[in-house]
């Protein structure tokens, strides 16, 4: 059973005005498939529509079109050359910390008179704290009982450790006050342990229900590998409930965290989390400066035919290099 639990996004949302009128850069992951592109679009029309104020552009990163450089040309071509870019993602991992400001500096160097303004990703705040407990509150019902339900958070998954590290508190967060029997934390990518880790180890504490809520923005390729590999479960465990959470989707509570992120990029207040980050570690051991700014190669997350982190042992061995 997937419960689609989401928020409408015609709920009145009142947003803060913006100090500045200046152009808005959404920049989403990308995904090959179709649904999680054209939910990452709407997301973006749907705030354009909130405050029309100012252009807001939607582009993506990697995997699909409009890439950040058609987006950059896209304000140029309307006039603007001092934008704000926020990148529309939970956790800031070698997407955020790298590869948006490769391709930042890359359109700066075509267009020298651009002047951008890097805004923060959505980490672990409140509002989407308090967007999940809403929704797993709906799903409470007299039949099966807290006490005998296993919450599997299923991230991501990235090669950065520190945001690897952040849905485990993300989990913790969640689970706080709950009265859930446990909750297990997994990954559908990249990182270990995978969604199936998840289920094994949900399983060895005997529920009679498990609840699958998929940590993502909105859908795509690996939300519906989620899915898939649910289904197994379900055929494999027939008297044992499971239910799929969507994924965030739409909702008035992303909305307010954006304009958040607009705001501070506008005030001069954006903060980015180094301390933990792997590349800045390497960095100081090899005695040269920690850059955000620079290029590294990076493995698409909507290939999962294509895993070098597939291994236990062998990711282990690669996660702490710089790559």
């Amino acid at each position: 059973m997937i419960s689609q639990l989401s928020m409408s996004p015609e709920t009145p949302v009142n947003l803060p005005p913006l100090p500045l009128k200046r152009p808005l850069l959404m920049i989403g992951h990308g995904t090959r498939d179709e649904d999680g592109k054209q939910a990452f679009l709407d997301f973006v029309e749907a705030y354009q529509d909130l405050d029309q104020s100012r252009p807001v552009i939607p582009c993506f990163l990697e995997l699909t079109e409009p890439l950040i450089m058609e987006g950059v040309e896209r304000c140029i071509a309307e006039g603007y050359t001092d934008l704000t870019a926020l990148p529309i993602l939970l956790f800031a991992a070698r997407h955020t910390k790298f590869d948006v400001t490769n391709a930042l500096d890359q359109a700066k160097q075509q267009y020298p008179s651009l002047k951008f303004h890097y805004g923060r990703h959505f980490g672990n705040t409140p509002l989407i704290l308090d967007l999940w407990r809403s929704r797993l509150a709906q799903l409470e019902t007299e039949t099966v009982k807290s006490e005998d339900t296993v919450l599997l958070i299923v991230g991501r998954g990235s090669s950065d450790p520190d945001a690897n590290s952040d849905v485990y508190k993300f989990s913790r967060l969640l689970w706080e006050g709950s009265n859930y029997k446990t909750v297990e934390t997994c990954f559908i990518g990249i990182t270990h342990p995978r969604l199936e880790q998840g289920f094994e180890r949900a399983l060895l504490y005997n529920p009679k229900r498990i609840i699958v809520l998929p940590h993502f923005l909105f859908t795509g390729a690996l939300v519906k590998k989620i899915y898939r590999i649910s289904d197994e479960q379900r055929e494999q465990f027939p008297n044992l409930e499971i239910i799929n959470l969507a994924e965030i989707g739409v909702t008035p509570e992303l909305f307010s965290i954006v304009r958040e992120r607009e705001i501070e990029t506008q005030l001069g207040q954006t903060q980015m989390n180094c301390e933990m980050c792997k590349f800045r570690l390497v960095a100081m051991k090899s005695g040269h400066n920690h850059d955000h700014n620079h290029h590294h190669d990076h493995h698409h997350h909507d290939h999962p035919a294509e895993d070098p982190y597939a291994d236990l042992g062998q990711y282990h061995q690669k996660i702490w290099l710089p790559n």
